[in-house]
């Protein structure tokens, strides 16, 4: 299965981007699980979802800190 990372060049210097290439005969749904596997593995939604918000230094200081307890 390759999978192969695209990278691209952005504001906060280069980014590599994953990459699922649809075989002969397969489906759309399969390359979907595929690429949602990859995303998964590479921690891209936890970081989206952390930053889906943003937090103040302090803050950061404080969650750390209560999930080190």
């Amino acid at each position: 299965m390759p999978c192969h990372k695209r990278q691209v060049t952005g504001p906060k210097g280069v980014i590599n981007l994953p990459k699922v290439e649809i075989r002969e005969g397969d489906s759309f749904e399969s390359a979907m699980r595929r690429f949602k596997k990859q995303i998964e593995q590479e921690g891209i939604l936890r970081e989206v979802r952390d930053r889906k918000h943003y937090q103040k230094p302090s803050e950061k200081k404080r969650k750390k800190m209560r999930e080190r307890r």
